[in-house]
């Protein structure tokens, strides 16, 4: 299983369709922007238990010679949105209107993403031009894939009454099965009208206006002004420094911090003999999870609400700290609540260098169920994340960004490569992502078979409940009975088990070559030129 070359440009995304929409921008000249903008709009059409125009979007973008930039496209709250909305209820509603209660990003970071393509990267190709793929796969249909019909029929219980739901994800009332044509005409409708006009009429404009009458007809509490306040934001990522390697990732409201401290801490402890493949190393790397979800919880939440800045956790005093509380000879107890999650991870490199990594989600499968009903798409339920007790850490107020589990990553190696890597799952994404750089830098592995080899997973992701040490049939009885024996509480899954995520990475080397590997668990590909 060898890594697919290219030298004029590669995408990875967990759909092949969407792959080849990036892919066709970067053979028309389009940059890594560019191209990232076509994979996620069709990602949103044909992936859609996974993401939607109706979520949130985060970017990391690479630019050679330049510093790496962020996109934050996290909305918040609506000014409506408050405990007394919630009154008589102990949390907030994982589906349906209530659910839906903050504003949806991602189209605004398309929009930021597109401006600063032209005005900074040279880009030349009409917007519109962009979401050709998506509008066609919306408007005459796309192949049901296997994931698209299990999340469906796994989730219908608690999604059929929502509101258009059935009209649209069902077809003559059934789950539409694995290679059935489907179609989103609404949909379709709203995306030709963002290509016309722009993403910020999604926002402002003639389309926000539509949107806003749909969510006062559904009952989100979500109002068109909600949309005309909302900004993607441009700023500088996280970063740190370990061994070999320079790190990236999202600032908050997401959990990339957990993602650096992840490997920072795995970096300070790890010792010879030591691999992502064995026993020794898996411990080390679910013990520096627990250690960096701690810190996580403690202290990740909407910036504007965070008395400490991110950059500053990382400083070499607190990982030292979090090496030393880690215990190599036995499984600490686990810390960290559940959370959950549904996103679809992408990466772009182009001829010139440069690269994205971006993240894009509804949180839930289908998110909040709720479809607009002249709009056509169906929006997220970040919101339920929100805690409804006062004076806490993500206590729910007006005007307020939610916790988000998505991280795009990349790293600068000191060799001269540039990993651009993601992926989805919850809680599994810092884990994952700690596994994939882990297997590729530490443990002798090329990019694809880094995301093949058998994964683990400590506490609940996507479509999980429970809170156990998750390992892929694959793994030996050596290291399951070990890990055991350490006292962390395995249970055993399939192989290539889509409670994973989905992973992807893109590695640009010096000499120009990229290489790439997709994830065998979900329905993607690297294309590549």
């Amino acid at each position: 299983m060898n890594p697919i070359l290219g030298m004029r440009g590669a995408v990875v995304a967990p759909h092949s369709l969407a792959a080849q929409a990036g892919l066709d921008i970067l053979r028309e000249g389009g940059n890594a922007i560019e191209a990232t903008i076509a994979v996620a709009s069709t990602l949103a059409v044909v992936y859609p238990h996974m993401t939607g125009i109706g979520g949130d979007g985060f970017w990391l973008m690479h630019k050679p010679g330049s510093a790496m930039l962020s996109i934050d496209a996290c909305g918040a709250t609506g000014s409506a949105v408050n405990r007394e909305l919630y009154q008589g209820m102990d949390s907030i509603p994982w589906r349906g209107p209530l659910a839906a209660n903050t504003v949806a990003g991602t189209v605004s970071g398309w929009g930021a993403a597109y401006e600063h393509s032209r005005t900074q990267w040279g880009g030349k190709l009409p917007f519109a031009r962009l979401l050709e793929s998506a509008i066609h796969y919306a408007r005459h249909g796309f192949a049901v894939t296997h994931s698209q019909e299990a999340n469906t029929r796994n989730k219908l219980a608690e999604l059929v009454n929502q509101p258009n739901f059935a009209k649209t994800f069902l077809k003559d009332g059934q789950v539409p099965v694995y290679g059935q044509r489907h179609a989103f005409p609404e949909l379709a409708a709203t995306l030709e009208q963002i290509a016309r006009a722009g993403a910020d009429d999604f926002y402002r404009g003639e389309l926000a206006q539509q949107i806003g009458r749909d969510l006062a007809a559904v009952g989100s509490p979500v109002t068109a002004q909600d949309l005309a306040v909302h900004q993607a934001h441009i700023k500088p990522p996280l970063q740190l420094k370990i061994s070999s390697a320079t790190l990236y990732n999202m600032a908050p409201p997401t959990q990339g911090l957990a993602s650096l401290m992840i490997l920072g801490t795995y970096d300070r402890i790890r010792q010879p003999g030591w691999s992502p493949d064995n026993v020794q190393g898996i411990h080390a790397l679910v013990e520096s999870t627990k250690q960096a979800f701690i810190q996580r919880d403690r202290f990740v939440t909407d910036p504007a609400h965070m008395p400490t800045d991110a950059q500053a956790l990382l400083t070499a005093s607190r990982l030292d700290a979090m090496a030393a509380a880690v215990p190599l000879d036995r499984a600490s107890p686990w810390p960290a609540p559940n959370s959950d999650g549904d996103t679809t991870w992408m990466g772009v490199v182009d001829s010139a260098g440069r690269a994205v990594s971006m993240i894009q989600s509804i949180y839930f499968e289908f998110g909040s169920g709720v479809v607009l009903p002249h709009s056509g798409f169906w929006w997220q339920n970040r919101g339920c994340s929100f805690d409804l007790r006062p004076n806490q850490l993500r206590s729910l107020e007006p005007g307020r960004k939610p916790f988000h589990t998505l991280n795009p990553a990349m790293a600068k190696l000191d060799d001269g490569r540039l990993l651009v890597y993601g992926t989805m799952g919850g809680e599994g994404q810092p884990q994952t992502q700690a596994a994939v750089f882990a297997r590729y830098l530490w443990g002798g592995h090329h990019v694809r078979s880094a995301i093949a080899a058998p994964r683990w997973l400590l506490g609940r992701t996507w479509a999980e409940q429970s809170t156990s040490l998750k390992l892929e049939s694959r793994f030996s009885e050596e290291i399951i009975q070990g890990l055991r024996e350490l006292g962390h509480p395995v249970e055993v899954v399939a192989d290539f088990d889509e409670r994973m995520g989905h992973a992807g990475a893109l590695v640009l080397h010096p000499d120009g070559w990229i290489e790439g590997g997709e994830d065998p668990r979900s329905d993607g590909c690297v294309a590549a030129w």
